[in-house]
């Protein structure tokens, strides 16, 4: 007895492994991405919280270090979200992407926002490169909003109909 495969449901070509079994296999990967996704998360906040306490200054190093580790564990969230929708949705949904990319972007720019107030020695070289990252980071974080204005006004157009 022949199966139709995932690939099949397009195409109508017969497979040897049911369409139900990859289905399953498929459900399990993703819960244990999501298992292993949250275990890093809560991982990454514990030692950011053992670097917070144990930063020395506090202010402004550990405050930076701080919202850089907070952002971090942020995006490993989003990331993890983005796996469980797609385990009960069926489907990837472009906004937690960009939502990710930009809270990644917004975090590099304080990254460099940062260490370029830290810097006590700032050669012109330096300065004119933290400059140029911030500038294209900046960019790249308008972009991505006007696109996740895009996705959701193409969502909302698609609701209306």
């Amino acid at each position: 007895m022949k199966y139709k495969s995932v690939k099949g449901l397009l195409t109508n070509d017969e497979s040897l492994i049911p369409a139900t079994f990859i289905d399953k296999l498929e459900d399990v990967v993703h819960g244990f991405l999501g298992i292993v996704l949250f275990i890093i998360s809560v991982l990454a906040a514990g030692y950011s919280l053992q670097r917070l306490i144990e930063t020395r200054p506090f202010f402004p190093v550990g405050m930076i270090q701080a919202i850089n580790d907070i952002l971090f564990v942020v995006i490993i969230l989003e990331i993890m979200r983005t796996v469980i929708v797609r385990f009960t949705d069926g489907i990837f949904q472009l906004d937690s992407f960009l939502i990710i990319g930009v809270i990644a972007a917004v975090r590099h720019i304080l990254t460099v926002g940062g260490s370029l107030t830290m810097e006590k020695e700032k050669t012109t070289e330096y300065f004119n490169r933290a400059l140029i990252e911030m500038g294209v980071n900046t960019g790249i974080v308008l972009a991505l909003v006007f696109a996740l204005f895009l996705s959701r006004a193409a969502r909302k157009t698609d609701k209306s109909r």
